[in-house]
């Protein structure tokens, strides 16, 4: 984080029948909002089994809960001289795309960012011009950045923020925080790799993905569904439509060629008509659908359900109680992490993996009443840069002076032949 305006990132991950990408599979799940910070810390997270999308959420949960709990906003004073500060900044992807959001979230002094939908003409490539940026955890990258004002479909003015690729593409990225340079606004997007990151290496190595528990709850029966009438009416249709678009192509492509005989003319005129009575045909069934879809209401409540289409929730004490453990124990390994590429290590990418190391290495524990200290003397490592790193990490654990939870005794870290005083050797 750092003293401009916070970010925070959100995204949802996929006992409602869903369809999950990375199983190919339509599953019971539970739909989790994660909020986090710039360089990818989990800040909380929101569970739901019904949910009405990203931006239902967010006005509903995330952004009530943020205004109450960001650290460091600004204050009235602050927010009333300067017309265009924000509280903090909210960054997410598409779905989260409403010009109506952007405006009731600024009446609350909260920026948005998030990738513009359907970007209409290029902008000529004299208007970009080159930015180097410090993206999280200090790595330097340039890009050809270019900026305007843009006034949404309801009125709302916002920057238009745009990035040129290699392959000439331009990324368009539209914000509400007026007050950051064209550089900044673009690091704030373009570090949602960060967010990215975080997810990938908690289900490699926290299992955030793994059913915690089996127990179900009972869901309020009074909430509101889609209603499974209309979702299969909405399939029909679009099967159908896709049919009727590829006969109407295949009745495009069939023409007459110069000297057919007449066999060949008899096939020609029963395939014609054999595809416009298909045509014919879908048209008719569509008409049918659309019109049993118009008077088969779109939501109903959950206690309208047919029974076997009811569904409970998982029971979410268990879950949130490993979430929260989990989200504590990934921010004090990215301390650790961001500790070690700051003094030891010449590649960032080594750090989290020397950790888990460190983790799984045999140490031994001494207590020692007398001085009120208990050691952690760790083994030694796989070789002797890692053991480097492993006592540079101890100096800022050790000057922590942290105390063995529900004891007076202060940690102390070292290698298990390390001479000199414990409290300086790891």
């Amino acid at each position: 984080m750092d003293g401009h305006v916070r970010s925070y990132y959100v995204r949802q991950t996929k006992l409602p029948r869903r369809y999950v990408p990375r199983q190919r599979l339509c599953l019971r799940g539970l739909t989790d909002y994660w909020v986090n910070d710039q360089i990818g810390r989990p800040f909380f997270v929101v569970s739901s089994a019904l949910t009405g999308g990203l931006l239902k959420m967010l006005r509903e949960e995330i952004v009530p809960r943020l205004l109450e709990e960001v650290p460091g906003q600004p204050s009235p004073a602050e927010l009333e001289a300067n017309a265009h500060l924000g509280r903090f900044t909210l960054v997410f992807d598409r779905e989260g795309y409403s010009p109506d959001f952007f405006r009731e979230m600024w009446e609350h002094r909260v920026a948005c960012q998030t990738y513009r939908k359907y970007p209409q003409d290029e902008w000529p490539e004299s208007e970009f011009h080159a930015c180097r940026l410090s993206l999280p955890y200090g790595r330097q990258v340039e890009m050809k950045l270019a900026e305007r004002g843009l006034r949404l479909s309801n009125g709302f003015w916002v920057r238009e923020i745009r990035k040129w690729t290699q392959g000439k593409r331009q990324v368009s990225v539209l914000g509400t925080d007026y007050t950051a340079d064209t550089g900044y606004v673009a690091m704030h997007m373009f570090s949602r790799w960060s967010q990215e990151n975080f997810f990938k290496y908690m289900m490699e190595h926290f299992h955030i993905d793994r059913l915690i528990g089996y127990q179900l709850d009972l869901v309020d029966e009074t909430s509101k569904v889609v209603n499974p009438a209309y979702r299969q009416l909405e399939g029909e249709i679009k099967s159908k439509a896709a049919r009727k678009g590829r006969r109407l192509a295949q009745f495009g492509e069939l023409s007459i060629q110069e000297g057919l005989s007449s066999k060949e003319m008899a096939r020609y005129e029963s395939r014609k008509a054999d595809l416009k009575e298909d045509i014919d045909a879908l048209e008719k069934d569509l008409t049918d659908l659309k019109e049993r879809r118009r008077q088969t209401p779109k939501h109903v409540t959950l206690a309208e359900l047919p029974e076997s289409e009811r569904f409970g929730q998982l029971a979410p004490t268990r879950k949130q109680f490993m979430d929260t453990i989990k989200m504590i124990v990934y921010r004090a390994e990215t301390a650790m992490a961001i500790a070690l590429r700051e003094e030891s290590l010449a590649r960032s990418d080594d750090a989290r993996p020397l950790l888990r190391e460190i983790f799984t290495t045999d140490a031994d524990l001494l207590p020692n009443h007398e001085e009120r200290t208990l050691t952690v003397q760790l083994h030694h490592l796989t070789n002797r840069l890692s053991d480097r790193a492993a006592r540079s990490l101890a100096v800022t654990l050790n000057d922590s002076a942290t105390l063995y939870p529900g004891t007076d005794l202060r940690m102390v870290y070292k290698l298990v032949s390390d001479p000199g005083p414990p409290d300086q050797e790891f």
